[in-house]
């Protein structure tokens, strides 16, 4: 057993629950650790591990051995985690997190953190990262930090000092990275639709992938656009050095752009190295009803898997597999609504395949109510369900599904539409 094998030992007990940052943020050298020598870190019983977004490999099925998986997520590499059927979903609204964490309803022991180095004051950022592990530190007994030259120092606290640390080591291993591909003809075919929706000066959320990438390169000719998002990828910095990116009229956080985690690469982490203008936030804020509803043309993008023709969304599962999350699209859908001038839009290519994505039974769970359902974009066009009754809902979304798919569409519309005792409009 290594050095810090026998720290981390000394550190844990049998029953903690550990916690670390997804995705980019997740400190590699402290989490290979654990599932490395999971069973002497156990110390003969068992230890459960928070789990959000995955990028890296780390875990795996056969680590349920000694390793319980928790979590509110099941992307990339964690998918498999929920087909093997050791990982144990949250479904919770991701603003609900840290209230959950707060009183114990998930608890929270070991956090482990990739830290920036200290700054002229001696202080640590959290860097990539801040979204729950605040609440998850509050709550924590130990606190352990693997310090990485590559991370960024990001301003929003909270900050921490060496002494606050149980064991902070060094740490030169690779960062975990959100792959890019080109976005395809569908998705830059939706990003133009949403483009055109967008007002100069709106503030934007939108998630990470190819989409959200195709949607910030659409927006290159609009004017200071502000942001107050979840996670943001690679695209926004181009978006930023453009000039299109200034928060100038943000009337909440004027002039700083906020995020509660940084999903990219090197160019991503290089623009945010201490950036006066961006602020990574806890989910208490980046999330916060109020919040969302007191900011001016709020442009809420959001992804799905799939829209029933009433207007419901499923975000979790597709073909029997658990592979997405409720996550955050609710609380930024509804904040858009009460956003004045705001945007709740839900975006997905018409078809997964062969298989059309609007659909008139949903597949997997309702995610998203049909009465938050605002605008749903495809390739094929725009579908503002706002106000609208669910005969012009069906058809609305008829018209943006894939036209192989419209005429069997609107055959089960008209059995649909009885049950709800609605008429269908031609």
């Amino acid at each position: 057993m290594s050095a810090l094998d026998a720290q981390l030992q000394a550190l844990l007990r049998p029953g903690d629950t550990l916690w670390w940052g997804q995705a980019t943020a997740e400190p590699l050298t402290l989490t290979r650790s654990l599932v490395q020598h999971r069973h002497a870190l156990a110390q003969g019983g068992r230890l459960q591990v928070f789990v959000g977004l995955g990028l890296s490999d780390t875990l795996q099925p056969a680590h349920a051995d000694v390793l319980d998986f928790l979590g509110y997520a099941a992307s990339g590499p964690h998918r498999a985690l929920a087909q093997a059927g050791v990982l144990d979903i949250i479904p919770s609204h991701y603003s609900q997190l840290p209230p959950l964490v707060e009183r114990g309803a998930i608890p929270a022991n070991v956090v482990f953190l990739q830290v920036s180095p200290p700054d002229a004051q001696g202080r640590h950022s959290l860097g990539q990262v801040r979204e729950y592990l605040p609440a998850a530190m509050a709550r924590a007994r130990v606190i352990v930090g693997e310090v990485h030259p590559d991370v960024p120092w990001t301003a929003g606290g909270p900050y921490l000092q060496a002494n606050d640390f149980d064991l902070l080591i060094d740490s030169d291993s690779d960062l975990p990275e959100m792959a890019r591909t080109a976005p395809g003809a569908a998705e830059q075919a939706i990003a133009a639709h949403i483009a055109g929706l967008v007002e100069d000066g709106s503030c934007l959320q939108l998630g990470v992938g190819n989409l959200p990438e195709a949607v910030l390169a659409a927006l290159r000719q609009h004017r200071d656009l502000g942001l107050h998002s979840g996670a943001i990828g690679d695209g926004v910095v181009a978006l930023a050095e453009a000039g299109v990116l200034t928060h100038a009229r943000k009337n909440i956080d004027p002039g700083v752009g906020t995020a509660g985690l940084l999903m990219g690469g090197a160019r991503l982490r290089q623009w945010a190295h201490h950036n006066p203008q961006l602020q990574l936030r806890e989910t208490g804020y980046t999330h916060h009803p109020e919040v969302l509803a007191g900011m001016n043309r709020l442009v809420a993008i959001n992804a799905a898997i799939e829209v029933d023709l009433t207007g419901q969304i499923n975000a979790e599962v597709a073909g029997g597999v658990y592979m997405g999350a409720v996550g955050g699209a609710m609380d930024f859908l509804r904040g858009a609504a009460r956003s004045k001038g705001g945007l709740p839009i839900v975006a997905l290519p018409s078809t997964a395949k062969a298989h059309s994505r609007i659909v008139a039974s949903l597949s997997g769970p309702v995610s998203t109510p049909r009465a938050d359902a605002g605008l749903i974009v495809t390739e094929h066009g725009v579908a503002d369900l706002r106000g609208q009754p669910l005969s012009r809902r069906v058809r609305r979304l008829i018209d943006i599904a894939a036209p192989e798919h419209q005429e069997h569409l609107e055959q089960e519309a008209h059995g649909l539409l009885r049950q709800c005792g609605a008429a269908f409009l031609h």
